[in-house]
């Protein structure tokens, strides 16, 4: 093990050296820098310009399948419109894709193997937690540029934070800063949690219960739900014993899906209130009405009356036709969001290397009618964590077309729902801890 480390340390200080003397030569960006996976390949010897790697560590199995399948088409569209302009740096952009299975290890596997193996210059891709947080430390030991696209959990711009990691997505404080003080407000004082029993269910829970408190409510009890449930009846009946007069769950993925379902046909929708602290458009697509009830979170809706939302709306059916999610959500919103202001930055910068890119990201300002949401966003330096709108929305009663299911009741500008305790939980690397390659 020792000679392990000792290898990693000895390649580190070589990759920072050789940086440093391509920058002092005046030559940076242009002369060949032969980053951590490339002193042996054959066309670094030669004039010709290699593709531009892009691993997408995303779900095709597991509790968030159809999350991840939705963000990977985010991903792909924007890496399409740039290689219909040429691509970045005069480069083709060519994605690999491996399944993460919702599950850590895997995501951890795939992640050594997708830089190691196969020169993959940034990562993109996370909806799970957990999954997120063992890529984001295999990508921070090797220096690689990783975008958390659907991760939601505090932590992950929290004590799991890295300088290599941004955090696109809505987080759960974000959600319960949004939505708790109003159902209180709504529906009453006394709450029961129904938590996923996982890395984001848990710290959801913990601010929604900071939250309910801070405002005058009283959490009667939470109840803990393992992954992969889909039998609730026992925490249903739970409920029915409680008599809460708000139940707020963390529930995601697949296990949502089962729960809602369980719910109506036991007719305990409209018994007590339901706050789903973010609603992800995979997980209810096609349920059905009677399934959408409650009051939940979300960063964007494909029914937004801004300029450019339609036109968004009908390149996803252009590129993509034919899928069963026949409209975007905010899953393949954040990855489209993403992976677009990465290879911006890429562009702006002139150069792949990463903490050039790194540096372009943080504090980042990106315009309202840019992201086609209503406030303007920004990726926090100190967290990396891009602050968004966040929507309140139910079931649209009143559809005017078949998919449009959400009704979207208020957008909050983000400075309201900063998630204030981020930022001393966090302690990015330092740059120069940060190993340093040019793709």
């Amino acid at each position: 093990m020792s000679d392990f480390k000792d290898s990693i340390s000895s390649r580190r200080a070589l990759l920072k050296q050789s940086a440093l003397a391509l920058a002092g030569a005046g030559l940076y960006g242009a002369a060949p820098f032969y980053g951590p996976w490339k002193h042996h390949h054959a066309w670094a010897q030669t004039a010709q310009k290699k593709p531009l790697i892009i691993g997408l560590t995303m779900d095709a199995s597991g509790l968030y399948a159809a999350s991840g399948g939705e963000e990977r088409l985010g991903a792909m569209m924007a890496i399409k419109e740039f290689n219909d302009k040429g691509g970045v740096l005069g480069r083709r952009i060519e994605a690999i894709h491996m399944d993460t299975e919702t599950t850590p290890a895997t995501g951890s596997r795939i992640a050594e193997r997708m830089i190691t193996r196969n020169d993959a210059a940034f990562l993109i891709g996370a909806v799970h937690s957990g999954v997120s947080n063992a890529i984001s430390q295999v990508a921070q030991k090797y220096g690689t540029v990783f975008l958390n696209t659907n991760s939601s959990s505090p932590t992950e711009a929290g004590k799991d934070c890295h300088r290599t990691k941004f955090v696109w997505d809505g987080n759960g404080t974000n959600f319960s800063n949004a939505i708790v003080k109003n159902a209180i407000k709504a529906s009453g004082r006394n709450w029961v949690l129904l938590t996923n029993d996982y890395v984001w269910g848990h710290s959801t829970a913990k601010a929604t219960r900071a939250a309910v408190e801070a405002n005058g409510g009283r959490i009667v009890e939470e109840l803990m739900v393992p992954q992969n449930t889909r039998d609730f009846s026992a925490y249903l009946l739970k409920l029915q014993q409680l008599k809460p007069q708000v139940v707020a769950t963390a529930v995601g993925g697949d296990d949502i899906k089962a729960l809602r379902q369980q719910v109506v046909q036991l007719k305990m929708n409209n018994s007590m209130a339901w706050i789903n602290n973010q609603q992800d458009w995979p997980d209810v697509y096609g349920l059905g009405p009677d399934a959408i009830f409650g009051v939940f979170g979300t960063t964007w809706y494909y029914r937004l009356n801004l300029p450019g939302v339609r036109e968004f709306v009908a390149a996803y059916q252009k590129q993509f036709p034919g899928m069963a999610i026949r409209v975007p959500g905010n899953v393949y919103h954040n990855a489209y969001m993403a992976t677009r202001e990465l290879l911006r930055c890429v562009e702006e910068a002139g150069t792949t290397n990463n903490i050039a890119i790194i540096k372009k990201l943080e504090g980042r300002k990106m315009a309202a009618a840019d992201r086609l949401q209503h406030f303007d966003a920004w990726m926090d330096p100190v967290t990396h964590q891009c602050q968004q709108t966040i929507y309140m929305a139910s079931y649209n009663e009143q559809p005017t077309e078949k998919d449009d299911i959400f009704k979207i009741l208020a957008q909050i500008e983000p400075q309201e729902v900063v998630d204030k305790d981020a930022a001393g939980a966090c302690k990015l690397e330092s740059y120069e801890a940060t190993p340093s390659y040019e793709a």
